[in-house]
């Protein structure tokens, strides 16, 4: 049943996160993702067969302590976007912010549900699994590194010459780094494991602190 619960909210979290990538983009002028049907809570419409489905998998079952994956890409035209460097950034912090929202919303139910008259024991993990994996999914997003959102929303908050260069490293470099945070390199724990989990554990306590998972 925790695996059931684990991927439902995996997918709840991620179709959340492109559906808003997707609105937030058609709210500022570009109907491009709206035409490409992305603009959907249709898990099916942002499902990506290796990111959404086998990676996360593999790392469920192999117990990891992080579980991270990626769904197909909201395409925007910035030609469209008045202010493409700042439309672009609210465009990619659409997606973390949904993921928090709906972790809040959710931490209240939860919170409302967690007593002993109220016996769903699976309602309470999948509610919990959702909220973890939403506070997840939205502070990886927000490591400022293509190509993460946390990349765009850096390059929109840097004045137009630092955010030049700045597009051009990323676009080298942006994904090398990706990995080598994200993979061990020296012990057993990763950057990303070292400075992510303290955060989410973090914002857990605040959100459910009588869940029992942090």
């Amino acid at each position: 049943m925790q695996i059931i619960s684990a991927i439902l909210a995996f997918v709840i979290a991620i179709t959340i996160h492109e559906a808003s990538h997707a609105w937030m983009s058609d709210r500022l002028g570009d109907p491009t993702a709206r035409l490409m049907g992305r603009l959907s809570f249709n898990p099916l419409r942002h499902l990506d067969l290796y990111g959404t489905v086998l990676i996360p998998l593999f790392l469920i079952f192999i117990g990891s302590p992080f579980v991270f994956g990626w769904a197909k890409p909201v395409m925007f035209d910035p030609y469209n976007l008045r202010n493409p460097k700042k439309d672009g950034a609210l465009i990619a912090l659409s997606g973390p912010a949904s993921n928090m929202l709906l972790a809040i919303v959710l931490a209240v139910v939860f919170n409302l549900i967690n007593n002993p008259f109220f016996p769903s024991t699976f309602l309470k993990m999948l509610l919990t699994d959702i909220i973890t994996i939403n506070v997840a999914l939205a502070i990886f997003n927000l490591i400022p590194i293509h190509p993460l959102d946390g990349g765009k929303i850096f390059i929109g908050v840097l004045p137009d010459k630092d955010a030049a260069e700045a597009e051009n490293f990323m676009n080298r470099f942006g994904l090398i780094l990706l990995l080598i945070i994200i993979f061990p390199l020296f012990g057993r724990t990763s950057a990303l494991n070292a400075f992510i989990t303290p955060i989410v554990s973090l914002i857990l306590k605040i959100l459910i602190p009588g869940s029992g998972m942090v």
